[in-house]
């Protein structure tokens, strides 16, 4: 198994940054990203329906997708095609986020507009609504974070994300191993301990040391030189917000007892096991690139 996932981790991360390079090129920001992102939240959006559906609860999978592809679809069109998006009164353009949070309204209206088709008696019609919520949330709105990190400031915004919570993952579960003695969250993830913590922040701080000291100015040339104590703060910030990611899937796997989102990819789970810290980690990163704290 060890073998495969190796195997399998090598393939998929030669494959991703072969995409990067090609959408770092391409004259469409987001051309050859953008339907890998729309893969990603349809196969996650899918399993936190399936994790539900474990703990005897239906939501309406077409609700699901349908918003989360509004919310996709509204992060990305306004930067990659600003000429569709112009305000024809006065000629401004809207900000990205104003597409996002209308299309998030949408999103809501549509699982409600849903539930109520469906509805022919009491029971079971709230923790649908609170599921079909949580997986648009959860997989769509966090993703569009991943998105505008892309969209706004460049491939070096979004690899900064990835690697510095990657590398979190693999120092985790590397030191974890080698060291782990303290159990970090016995009930939720036993295998997590402290030791693992704090080899993620060590390998957290120098993915992010690396990518902001030759990445990002290799990517970005207009760039400012990020500090000592920016590239620091984002690799300790975004590093918890990743272990805090990969803790909130445990939670729900634990209370559906389910050990992987799904079998799709065997050795790594799921997409949602691949995705979790990356989605409650972009936030993070994209308010420390909104701030001009980093890059």
């Amino acid at each position: 198994m060890l073998r495969w996932r190796i195997i399998l981790g090598v393939i998929i991360v030669a494959a991703v940054l072969g995409i990067c390079w090609l959408d770092h090129l391409a004259a469409v920001p987001g051309a050859w990203l953008f339907p890998l992102a729309i893969l990603a939240v349809v196969l996650a959006g899918q399993e936190i329906i399936d994790l539900a559906s474990a703990g005897g609860m239906r939501p309406l999978t077409w609700t699901v997708h349908a918003g989360n592809l509004l919310l996709l679809l509204s992060t990305w069109l306004p930067t990659a095609l600003p000429q569709l998006w112009t305000n024809s009164f006065d000629g401004t353009s809207f900000s990205p986020l104003t597409w996002t949070w209308f299309a998030l309204g949408c999103a809501v209206l549509l699982v409600f507009a849903g539930e109520m088709g469906r509805y022919n008696k009491p029971g079971g019609v709230t923790s649908n609504l609170a599921v079909a919520m949580l997986a648009i949330v959860y997989a769509g709105v966090m993703f569009c974070f991943v998105v505008q990190l892309r969209m706004t400031w460049g491939i070096g915004a979004l690899a900064s994300l990835v690697i510095v919570v990657k590398l979190g993952d693999i120092g985790a579960y590397t030191v974890g191993r080698l060291a782990g003695r303290h159990k970090m969250a016995p009930t939720l993830s036993p295998k997590k301990t402290i030791e693992g913590a704090l080899g993620a922040l060590a390998f957290a701080a120098l993915g992010s040391w690396a990518t902001f000291t030759w990445l990002v100015p290799w990517l970005l040339p207009t760039s400012q030189p990020t500090p000592w104590w920016g590239w620091t703060l984002f690799a300790v910030a975004v590093g918890i917000a990743g272990m805090f990611g990969d803790l909130a899937e445990s939670l729900v796997k634990r209370d559906v007892g389910r050990k992987d989102s799904s079998a799709w990819m065997p050795g790594f789970g799921g997409v949602l096991d691949i995705l979790d810290s990356l989605l409650l980690a972009a936030p993070v990163a994209w308010i420390f690139w909104t701030l001009r704290l980093v890059g």
